[in-house]
């Protein structure tokens, strides 16, 4: 698991994983949905891009975001699967 503190750690380990799956930046543009001007931006650790996006790119990588040191909420997925039918 890698450790992020700031946009530029984020940029550089989806940089990283990006050249490990050896996936030009286009080519995660569209498989992410996104324009390639947004994966410069998120690989160069620019501090003002949409969340949203954000983790399309993360999802098309393979990825996804775990939270520690906060407190444990239930999401509103879980409470729907909990299996009692309410």
């Amino acid at each position: 698991m890698t450790s992020i503190r700031s946009p530029q750690q984020l940029g550089n380990a989806l940089r990283a994983a990006r050249k490990q799956l050896r996936l030009t930046q286009p080519q995660l543009a569209l498989a992410a949905g996104v324009g390639v001007r947004f994966i410069v931006d998120l690989e160069a650790g620019k501090r003002t891009l949409r969340l949203e996006n954000v983790l399309r790119v993360i999802d098309a990588l393979g990825g996804e975001i775990h939270l520690s040191g906060l407190p444990s909420v239930v999401s509103d997925d879980q409470r729907e699967d909990d299996g009692h039918g309410t």
